[in-house]
């Protein structure tokens, strides 16, 4: 069983932290007018979220994001005024002994463990459901979701509702990943390219499990997620990947190792919080039709003039063989020779 809590490696010196994460929603509860402040927002936040009751560890400051709606003026009454992002990367204490809603013995039991963090991840979102800000006489309701991407058990619901309802009497499972918002230049040749190379995608996802096919380009596609800003998106510096395993088992077991981590490289100090998914467009399959139809296209074209010049060339050369049939030899003269002196 996969640890929810312990670090996971992989290749080319990268390592998987488990963490988690929270979208915060912010509504007005009073009609006043004032600008959001969004760094006095946060700092009251971060003051609530490490004292009592929920005593989170949030050492960055960084791990707290707020953004204010961009279209403010155009929003509806019943529409959020902001957004942030909560990442929690301490998780050791899940291991201490004698938590206040768990067993008091200690246990590395994983099971126990993954227990452990359910309960604690509940109750932390249900701590933070209802929350009222009061920041320079200004009025916020707080609520706090989990992120579909960050739930296993939620994605596994859906990609078993997605089969069931789409495939009728069809027994048919995911095989592939996507994972975007990854450093480009981890996943290239080191001193030759800062693109992602396939090679080395290849070697870092094989750990995973077995890879049957592969594909990584440059993702200019973030920030699709509500909150998040695209204008602070550079293209080209971030990568996506599409991974397809040789098996169900294979998928299952990487999905789940990948879901709800960030990712770090060693000698670095960044922790790049990804977004894992699954394929539910069929990619690879449409990569192969898209290029049985670009073959058959070609096929359609080529023979044309394949078949004209087949077809035409015996034609030629039976008019050529027949016209020399009735074209009547030359008559043959008789050369007669004359001496000099003869009459």
């Amino acid at each position: 069983m996969i640890s929810p809590i312990d670090p996971r490696d992989l290749s080319n010196g990268l390592t998987l932290f488990p963490r988690l994460k929270l979208v915060l929603i912010f509504h007005r509860s009073d009609p006043a007018v004032k600008p959001i402040d969004e760094w006095q927002i946060k700092l009251s936040l971060l003051s609530f979220l490490r004292s009592s009751p929920l005593c989170l560890s949030i050492p960055d400051e960084n791990d707290l994001s707020i953004k204010k709606r961009p279209d403010l003026h155009k929003r509806k009454i019943e529409d959020p005024v902001a957004f942030g992002n909560l990442y929690v990367r301490d998780l050791g204490f899940l291991r201490k002994k004698r938590m206040r809603v768990w067993v008091e013995e200690e246990s590395n039991d994983e099971e126990m463990i993954l227990k452990r963090f359910l309960e604690w991840r509940e109750d932390v979102l249900r701590q933070l459901g209802g929350v009222e800000l009061n920041i320079q006489g200004v009025g916020f309701d707080m609520t706090a979701e989990l992120p579909k991407e960050e739930d296993f058990e939620g994605m596994k619901r859906s990609w078993e509702d997605f089969y069931r309802n789409s495939l009728r009497g069809v027994t048919r499972r995911p095989d592939t990943i996507i994972v975007k918002g990854v450093p480009s230049r981890w996943f290239a040749e080191p001193r030759v390219s800062s693109k992602p190379s396939m090679l080395v995608t290849h070697t870092i996802f094989s750990v995973l499990g077995k890879i049957r096919k592969l594909n990584v380009a440059e993702d200019d596609d973030l920030g699709t997620n509500s909150g998040e800003n695209k204008g602070d998106i550079v293209s080209g510096l971030t990568c996506k990947a599409w991974v397809q395993f040789e098996s169900y088992d294979d998928f299952y077991n990487a999905f789940k190792a990948l879901c709800g981590c960030s990712m770090q490289k060693e000698g670095s100090r960044l922790k790049v919080d990804y977004e894992v998914s699954w394929d539910r467009d069929g990619f690879f399959e449409n990569q192969r039709s898209s290029t049985r139809s670009h073959i058959q296209e070609r096929a359609v074209r080529l023979p044309v003039s394949s078949r004209y010049t087949r077809d035409e060339a015996p034609r030629h050369q039976s008019q050529t063989i027949h016209s020399v049939a009735d074209v009547p030899w030359p008559k043959r003269f008789r050369v007669t020779s004359q001496v000099h002196g003869e009459p």
